[in-house]
């Protein structure tokens, strides 16, 4: 077995956890699949949405074995203030790549709640909900577009104020 079989070996079982997840939400979806891409542009161009439109799902620890997901739109990037204010909690941090793995069965750039090892709250910021997005599904290249308010439902998100424009 070569070392990349391992790792793809979790990028497929990746992909379908989050396929399955995603059927099991009854969420109408579509399911992208393009290969590795280099950039924000490039992952949009790929999925025929804006790069606001693509989702970053950031796993935020709270405490020690207490995480939560974060749904950050493309163009912006979180506010800790507001993330912490809103959370009422004084400290938070983002956890290394390999306990993030640890956490969701996901590695980073692949990482979704929909099929995540445990299901972790999640917040989602104000400015998703209205429009479609495309949120990743659990390997590299491969994501979900569905309607916001759709995953935000699904997900029992609490839709909050947590973000900055990049």
């Amino acid at each position: 077995m070569s070392e990349s079989e391992p790792a793809a070996a979790a990028a497929e079982a990746g992909e379908q956890r989050a396929a399955t997840a995603l059927l099991a939400s009854g969420i109408e979806h579509t399911l992208t699949r393009h290969g590795r891409v280099g950039s924000l542009e490039e992952a949009a161009a790929a999925r025929g949405v804006t790069p606001a439109d693509i989702v970053k799902t950031l796993v935020v620890r709270r405490a020690e074995d207490d995480y939560l997901f974060v749904l950050v739109p493309g163009d912006r990037e979180i506010s800790w203030p507001k993330l912490r204010a809103h959370l009422g909690v004084n400290r938070l941090s983002m956890p290394d790549a390999a306990t993030a793995r640890d956490v969701t069965g996901y590695e980073r750039g692949t990482i979704t709640p929909f099929g995540s090892l445990t299901a972790w709250p999640v917040v989602a910021d104000t400015t998703l909900t209205g429009r479609t997005i495309s949120i990743g599904a659990g390997a590299h290249g491969v994501a979900a577009t569905a309607y916001a308010d759709e995953v935000v439902r699904a997900l029992a998100a609490d839709v909050a104020d947590v973000t900055d424009p990049r």
